[in-house]
């Protein structure tokens, strides 16, 4: 049905193939996926299958023909035989779904009568059954991808090429089209997939194809995905500047206790001094929480060796009286990166050898 014989494919402009001697053959109503990081050459794969490409080394033969050796003039008639599914639909937006599925057999001069047969059974399969006349864009993305895939089935080809047909669609969308891949294949059309999609790989262990580097790694008959760490986490990545924001928030408290008690400790100083340093450098997010920590510590002991208890320590206390009580919500505004170690603790200005303590 589909074989790769030693095939090798080299792009201008770039260092390495795209692909490297790779091997492998599909058989007739094989389901088979492609799977790999993005440029390990799955669409490469595809390309060549389609004849959009040819190889630069080895033959790529489907159906029977070496398509190397395939006349430009032929390639219209192979490609009845070879459907194709994209990520992106492709739909024309100004036709209707049965236009637009139609479309395809307009374009090889069927019959009238057998376009009115061929369209409604088609869509019908793909569960779109009285959407006809629905323009693409009153449909969901699962079914403009149904649509997609019933314009490529029309036709009813021997094989059905699918480049990423479920990435951008939801979970819930995608597992629809998966089965409905899944009962194509069953009514006997192979199908060769490209996916990230490790779940759908992993449950259907279906033949799995794995290409690295544009080098084929792994031909398993009933495999899953394999290694997934280069796959993208959609773990959600911690706010840039929150941490940055709670040391200034520290270092201002630490101002405050140090005002209102006229004491502070060498070692407190330094701690908040790290503290603010450390969160306001956004790749250092991560250590910021030990530093403030640190930093809260120093200051509490060194607010009990002078005898004074830490505000937040005690919340019936009454606060103590303040000269010239300093301006929170003004210094809050200012950019922590923007500020040096010693407008940090509120120590800045020419003061020369002034204890610290209130601004006059």
């Amino acid at each position: 049905m589909i074989r790769f014989e030693n095939v090798t494919k080299r792009y201008r402009g770039t260092a390495r193939p795209a692909l490297e001697k790779v091997d492998f053959e599909v058989l007739r109503g094989e389901f088979v996926f492609l799977v790999g990081a993005s440029g390990s050459g799955k669409s490469s794969c595809l390309r060549l299958i389609l004849r959009e490409d040819i190889p630069s080394e080895g033959r790529v033969v489907v159906l029977g023909r070496d398509l190397r050796t395939l006349p430009h003039r032929k390639v219209p008639y192979f490609r009845r035989h070879v459907g194709a599914v994209f990520q992106d639909f492709r739909l024309l937006p100004t036709k209707t779904v049965f236009q637009n599925v139609a479309f395809t057999l307009q374009v090889i001069g069927s019959s009238r009568a057998f376009i009115q047969q061929a369209v409604p059974e088609v869509l019908a399969l793909v569960g779109l059954a009285g959407k006809e006349k629905r323009f693409p864009h009153e449909l969901s993305g699962g079914e403009q991808q149904r649509v997609a895939i019933a314009r490529a089935l029309v036709n009813r080809p021997q094989v059905l090429l699918a480049d990423e047909p479920t990435g951008n669609l939801d979970p819930g969308t995608s597992v629809d089209i998966m089965q409905l891949l899944a009962r194509i294949n069953d009514g006997g059309t192979t199908v060769v997939m490209a996916t990230h999609e490790a779940g759908f790989v992993d449950q259907m262990q279906r033949r799995v194809i794995e290409l690295r580097d544009g080098v084929m790694v792994r031909d398993e008959r009933h495999g899953g995905y394999g290694d997934t760490s280069g796959l993208p986490s959609l773990a959600p990545q911690p706010e840039r500047g929150a941490a940055a924001v709670a040391a200034l928030t520290a270092v201002l408290e630490l101002h405050r206790e140090i005002v209102e008690t006229g004491t502070v400790e060498p070692e407190a100083v330094d701690a908040a001094v790290t503290a603010a340093s450390v969160a306001a450098d956004p790749a250092r997010e991560a250590e910021a929480h030990d530093a403030l920590e640190v930093a809260r510590e120093a200051a509490a002991e060194s607010l009990a060796e002078a005898g004074v208890a830490p505000v937040a320590d005690s919340a019936d206390a009454s606060p103590a009286p303040r000269t010239n009580p300093i301006p929170v919500a003004d210094i809050a505004e200012v950019d922590v990166a923007e500020l040096g170690v010693a407008d940090r603790l509120g120590l800045g200005g020419d003061r020369g050898h002034e204890e610290v303590g209130p601004t006059s």
